[in-house]
């Protein structure tokens, strides 16, 4: 019998280490699901803002392989001015409580309507704002000390929804908040994980036994730290009450919560599990077709990118040949022109050389005609005057 229970034991712990989360971002943890829903948000003090530019963070519970450990809110240095922060959630989500991580951005999207309290009403934040890159409190949900800190104003925050303390959406007795379009259109804005120091603030959590909710019962000894892994000394505040009974196998019940789960047995547990890791495979195969199909579309973006390239090359030497043929016709065309004139020069020449060798071929001819009538005697002085009249005119 020992050895039959020491089996069952290791087994059902064989199980939670396979169903702890295995992805993170940004320090917190990412696609987990779980089929135990979240307890309730304890009730606590929040303690002084130590300086300006520190934004409150509030607390959650996250998951591991020891179930629930409750993450203290902190005041957080914002990595630049003008960034807030979106607070994660738990959603319920084809029969699992899903983990969405929360983010840093310019404006506040949707974080599941859960009411986290100082400023986090479930809808938006009403703890402060940012003006020339310096940010101004709310003193009517922020303890913040006037004497430290200047920048601050007074506005009573009202809440149109009925005040609970439960920590998840949609599901049996979860807040029912969808989110609106401009809420979404938040969530796909540029935006920023968790910071270094929120990452180790998580892991510093995940490492003290007290935060386990099945050791505190829903009432964490650390509530809420002044900063970031900073569990001990000043400013360390504890919970005041739990926000409702707990149930170790199912959650916890409190006004308006979910009863939760009754104890399973080990066959319901291990059925369970075998659906945890369905659904996980399922998701990961739909990841690796999402990435597939990334990646088809990409190298068809490629192909299709060296192809107009190609095309482009292969006008341009188009346009290029036609270009030099241009050139090489308008060339030839002077070389033509330029030969014409040439020839037609050489004629204008060539007929200027005959006119000119005709007359002298018949002065000439006219000067043995004078020398030989002269010769003959055949004309007087009077008709030797007028040829030679003549021919002075002519030579003229």
């Amino acid at each position: 019998m020992r050895n039959t229970y020491k089996a069952i034991i290791v087994f059902l712990i064989a199980l939670m280490i396979q169903a702890a989360p295995q992805v993170s971002f940004g320090g917190v943890s990412v696609g987990i699901s779980v089929s135990i829903g979240p307890p309730p948000l304890p009730v606590y003090v929040q303690p002084p803002c130590p300086a300006p530019r520190f934004i409150w963070v509030p607390g959650y519970w996250a998951w591991a392989v020891d179930g629930y450990y409750w993450v203290p809110g902190t005041w957080v240095l914002a990595p630049q001015p003008g960034l807030l922060w979106t607070p994660g959630y738990w959603g319920w989500r084809d029969g699992f409580y899903v983990w969405t991580p929360g983010y840093w951005g310019p404006r506040v999207g949707y974080y599941g309507g859960i009411d986290y309290g100082f400023g986090y009403t479930g809808f938006g934040y009403a703890g402060g704002y940012w003006r020339r890159g310096i940010f101004f409190y709310n003193r009517s949900v922020n303890n913040v000390n006037v004497t430290i800190i200047h920048n601050t104003y007074y506005r009573t925050v009202v809440r149109n929804v009925t005040v609970n303390r439960v920590s998840y959406n949609g599901g049996p007795g979860g807040i029912a908040l969808r989110p609106t379009s401009a809420q979404q259109a938040y969530a796909r804005e540029r935006h920023f994980g968790p910071t270094r120091l929120q990452e180790l603030h998580e892991r510093t959590a995940r490492g003290i036994r007290a935060l386990r909710a099945s050791v505190n019962r829903g009432r964490p000894m650390i509530a809420a730290t002044a900063r970031p892994g900073v569990f001990r000394g000043r400013g360390v505040e504890p919970a005041t009450r739990v926000g409702g009974r707990y149930q170790p196998h199912g959650g916890f019940m409190g006004p308006g919560q979910y009863r939760g789960r009754s104890p399973q047995s080990p066959g319901q547990y291990r059925e369970r599990q075998m659906q945890q890791r369905r659904m996980q495979q399922r998701r990961m195969q739909q990841r690796r077709m999402q990435q597939r199909q990334m990646q088809q579309r990409q190298m068809q973006q490629r192909r299709m990118q060296q192809r107009q390239m190609q095309q482009r090359q292969m006008q341009q030497r188009q346009m290029q040949q036609r270009q030099m043929q241009q050139r090489q016709m308008q060339q030839r065309r002077m070389q033509q022109r330029r030969m014409q004139q040439r020839r037609m020069q050489q004629r204008r020449m060539q007929q200027r050389q005959m006119q000119q060798r005709q007359m002298q071929q018949r002065q000439m001819q006219q000067r043995q005609m004078q020398q030989r009538r002269i010769q003959n005697g055949r004309y007087s002085n009077p008709e030797r005057k007028r040829d030679n009249g003549r021919d002075n005119r002519a030579h003229n």
